[in-house]
C-alpha cells in the first residue's frame, strides 16, 4: 500500500503528539482503568521512550489468557453460523465466483471501547450478505502492530456466517516501522519452533475470533528474514487450521525478504499464498496481471476466488474508478474475488457531527446495492459496481425460533414495546439483529416507495423499517431469505404500525425459490390484522408444509399516501421464556464506574440488558451484551438514593426476557 492510505496510522516518532484519549483527573485515571478496551500489542519487544496518553504497551510474547483482566469483555461468544444461497437477487449476481472481503477501521488502535459506547456516530456494517471475510484493520508504531477485534463486532458477524481476522500490521519504515518486530514476530525457540505463532492461534481462540491478517511491509530484511516468514507463516497455518482458524497473507514482503508489492500471484509471493488460506493483492493490479494471477491459481490447484483484488475506497468510495472488468466482468467466469480497503468511507466521508445514523445508512446502502437501492433492479448505467450486481447474498436464518427487531447496532435512543427506556445515543454491534439481506427488494407495478431503517421511533432497541409512498398498487417487500421448518403450530408474528394513511398488509410467505433470478419469490399472501399504534399479529401458517424460503410482506394502500413501520418479525412454534442468569456481582467500582460479571442460564440466550431501577419504580436501559460481563460508566446518585439498584436479564431469540436478578452498588 503506499503511504498516503496511512491515514488513521501513527508514526512511533509521532505519539508523543497523539491526543489524550483519557481524562487527566485522577477520578478520571481510575475510571479509564476499570473501561474495558479492545486488545493490541507489539509482538515482543517495546518502542523506546514512554507510551502516550491513553496507549498502554503490550507485549504478545507476554500475554496468557489467565492474566488477561479485560478478556471476559472482550471475548466473542456468538458461534460463526452456518449459511446458504438462495436464488440470486437478480440475472447478474453469481453464486461459487468472486466473493468480498473488508478491511474496516472500526475506530482507533487504543481507547477502542469493547463493549460499545455512548454514541450513534459508528460505522454499524450490515451488509453481510455480501462478505466472506472481515479484517479488523488497524494497528500503529505508536500504539501497537497486532490487534484483536472487539467483540460486539465478532458476534455480529459471526450471528451473519462472516469470519473476523484480527490484523498484524508491520508498518513501512516511514511510518515508523521497526524491522525487529518482523524478527520478534518469526523467531524461533531452541526447538525450531516459532512461539508467537502458537500465542497468536490461543488469543485467537480465547478471543473467539477466526484468524489472522498477516501484513509484513517494514522494509530492510534480506532472503533469511524472508525464509523465517514462510516458517513462520507455515506453522501459524497449521496451528491455526487445527483450531478452525484462518490466515490470509498481504501482498507486500516477497520471498526475498524486502518489501516490493507485486499487485499479482507471481513467484515472489507464490510461497507466502501457497501456505496461507488466501492473499490480498495490492491496489497496483493490471487487468493483465490479475488475469495471469487467476491463472496461476488455477495452474497451482488453488481457487482463483482465494485473490483478493484490493479496491481502495478509503478516499473517494463510490466514486472511485475501478476496472471492474478486470475483477468481476458480466459476460464471462469472475477473474478473482474482490478485497475492499477501508469500506467505512461511507461513514467518513459525511461531515463531521452531521453523521446520523439516517444518513450512513443511505450511503452504505448507496455502496452495497447501487444507485437503484435495489438489488432486484441493479442500475445498468451506474458506474460503481456494486457488491450485490455481482455477488450472490447469503442467509443465515434457518433455524426455529427466529426473530428480529431489525436493530442495526446503533440508535439514538434505546426502546421497549415501544417505549423509549433510555434517550442516550448508543452502538453495540453485538445487539445488532440478523438483517434482511436484500435492502431493498421491492416488487410492484407503479412507484416504488421509499423503503429504509428508520431511527425516530422502534419497537425494541435503536431501529424500525419504514415504508413511506403512495402504494396505490399492491407492493411486496422482501425481507428475509429463509430456509425455515413448518410445523402445524408454527406462526409468524408481526409487530407493526401505520403512521399515516391506511393500509392493508399481508404476510408473504414463499415455500420454494423463484425459478429465476431477481423473480419475486412464489408467495402466499396471508392476512394480518391491523389496528391503531404498535400492533403485534399472530399469522398461523395453516396449510404450508415444508419449509419456509421468503419470508416479506404485501402492502396495499385503501388512502393514500402510507407512512408505515415494521418494527418486529418472529417466526416460533410456541412461546420460549429463557431462564434467568444468576451470581450477579459488582467486581471493580470507582465511584458510579462499575465492572459486573454473572453466570449465565443454560438456555440458549441472545443477549442480556442491564437496567437502572430509580428511585420512581422506572426502569432505565444501561445497556447489552452478548458477554457474561459488562462495564458501566458514569452513573450518578439520585436525589435520595442510598444505593443504585440493577437489574439483569437474559434475552432469548423471540426477545422475551427472563426474570429480573438484581445487584445494589451503595454510594
Amino acid at each position: 500500500m503506499n503511504l498516503t492510505r496511512r491515514t488513521v496510522l501513527l508514526a512511533a516518532t509521532a505519539a508523543a503528539l497523539l491526543p489524550s484519549r483519557a481524562a487527566t483527573a485522577a477520578t478520571g485515571q481510575a475510571a479509564a482503568a476499570l473501561q474495558p478496551y479492545a486488545a493490541y500489542w507489539y509482538p515482543d519487544s517495546l518502542p523506546s521512550g514512554t507510551p502516550g496518553t491513553g496507549i498502554t504497551w503490550r507485549s504478545l510474547k507476554n500475554w496468557t489468557a489467565a492474566d488477561d483482566t479485560d478478556l471476559a469483555f472482550n471475548a466473542a461468544s456468538v458461534p460463526l453460523a452456518p449459511r446458504f444461497t438462495p436464488t440470486p437477487a437478480n440475472a447478474t449476481a453469481r453464486s461459487g465466483q468472486a466473493r468480498v472481503q473488508s478491511l474496516v477501521s472500526f475506530g482507533p488502535t487504543s481507547a477502542n471501547p469493547s463493549q460499545g459506547s455512548a454514541t450513534a456516530d459508528y460505522y454499524a456494517l450490515t451488509h453481510w450478505a455480501y462478505l466472506d471475510e472481515l479484517v479488523f484493520w488497524g494497528g500503529s508504531a505508536g500504539e501497537g502492530v497486532i490487534l484483536a477485534p472487539n467483540a460486539p463486532i465478532v458476534d455480529a458477524a459471526h450471528r451473519h456466517g462472516v469470519p473476523v481476522l484480527g490484523n498484524i500490521f508491520l508498518p513501512p519504515v516511514a511510518y515508523g516501522g521497526q524491522l525487529q518486530w518482523t524478527r520478534d514476530l518469526v523467531q524461533k525457540d531452541a526447538s525450531g519452533h516459532y512461539p508467537l505463532a502458537a500465542r497468536l492461534v490461543a488469543v485467537a481462540a480465547a478471543y473467539g475470533f477466526d484468524g489472522w491478517f498477516v501484513n509484513a511491509e517494514t522494509s530492510g530484511g534480506n532472503t533469511a528474514l524472508g525464509s523465517d516468514m514462510l516458517g513462520f507463516l507455515t506453522e501459524l497455518k497449521s496451528l491455526a487450521a487445527a483450531r478452525g482458524q484462518r490466515v490470509t497473507w498481504y501482498d507486500a514482503m516477497t520471498v526475498n525478504g524486502t518489501v516490493s508489492w507485486q499487485g499479482a500471484l507471481n513467484a515472489q509471493n507464490q510461497a507466502f499464498f501457497g501456505t496461507a488460506d488466501d492473499m490480498f493483492v495490492d491496489f497496483r493490479w493490471s487487468a493483465g496481471t490479475l488475469a495471469s494471477s487467476g491463472t496461476r491459481a488455477d495452474q497451482l490447484g488453488r481457487s482463483r476466488y482465494e485473490l483478493w483484488a484490493g479496491v481502495d475506497v478509503e478516499a473517494n468510495g463510490w466514486n472511485r474508478s475501478v476496472t471492474w472488468d478486470a475483477i468481476v466482468p458480466t459476460n464471462k467466469a469472475h477473474i478473482t474475488s474482490i478485497g475492499f480497503y477501508r469500506p467505512e468511507w461511507t461513514r467518513n466521508h459525511l461531515p463531521a457531527g452531521g453523521r446520523a445514523p439516517g444518513d450512513f445508512h443511505a450511503a452504505d446502502d448507496r455502496f452495497w446495492t447501487g444507485r437503484s437501492l435495489d438489488p432486484s433492479q441493479p442500475d445498468g448505467t451506474d458506474t460503481w459496481r456494486a457488491p450485490a450486481v455481482s455477488v450472490a447474498d447469503r442467509s443465515t436464518v434457518t433455524a426455529v425460533p427466529f426473530a428480529s427487531v431489525f436493530n442495526t447496532g446503533h440508535g439514538l435512543r434505546w426502546y421497549e414495546d415501544g417505549t423509549v427506556t433510555s434517550d442516550t445515543p448508543w452502538n453495540h454491534l453485538g445487539l445488532q439483529d440478523r438483517l434482511p439481506s436484500r435492502r431493498w427488494a421491492v416488487h410492484t407495478e407503479r412507484e416504488r416507495p421509499a423503503v429504509t431503517f428508520d431511527f425516530a421511533d422502534a419497537w425494541h432497541g435503536g431501529s424500525s423499517v419504514l415504508v413511506a409512498g403512495a402504494l396505490d398498487e399492491p407492493t411486496v417487500l422482501e425481507l428475509y431469505a429463509t430456509r425455515l421448518p413448518v410445523t402445524a403450530d408454527t406462526v409468524v408474528e408481526l409487530t407493526h404500525r401505520t403512521d399515516a394513511g391506511g393500509v392493508i398488509v399481508e404476510l408473504a410467505v414463499a415455500t420454494a425459490d423463484p425459478d429465476t433470478p431477481g423473480a419475486t419469490p412464489p408467495y402466499t399472501y396471508l392476512p394480518v390484522d391491523s389496528g391503531d399504534g404498535w400492533r403485534t399479529s399472530t399469522v398461523p401458517l395453516t396449510g404450508l408444509s415444508g419449509s419456509v424460503h421468503a419470508l416479506g410482506v404485501r402492502l396495499t394502500a385503501t388512502e393514500g399516501p402510507v407512512t408505515w413501520r415494521l418494527g418486529a418479525i418472529a417466526v416460533r412454534d410456541e412461546p420460549r421464556i429463557p431462564a434467568a442468569p444468576t451470581g450477579l456481582r459488582i467486581t471493580a467500582a470507582t465511584g458510579g464506574d462499575l465492572r459486573l460479571a454473572w453466570d449465565a442460564a443454560p438456555d440458549d440466550v441472545r443477549h442480556h440488558t442491564l437496567h437502572r431501577l430509580l428511585p420512581d419504580g422506572t426502569r432505565r436501559f444501561l445497556g447489552g451484551t452478548c458477554q457474561r460481563a459488562f462495564y458501566v460508566g458514569g452513573l450518578v446518585r439520585e436525589q435520595g438514593e442510598q444505593a443504585a439498584r440493577l437489574e439483569l436479564r437474559a434475552v432469548g431469540e423471540l426477545y422475551t426476557s427472563s426474570a429480573p436478578v438484581t445487584v445494589t452498588h451503595t454510594w
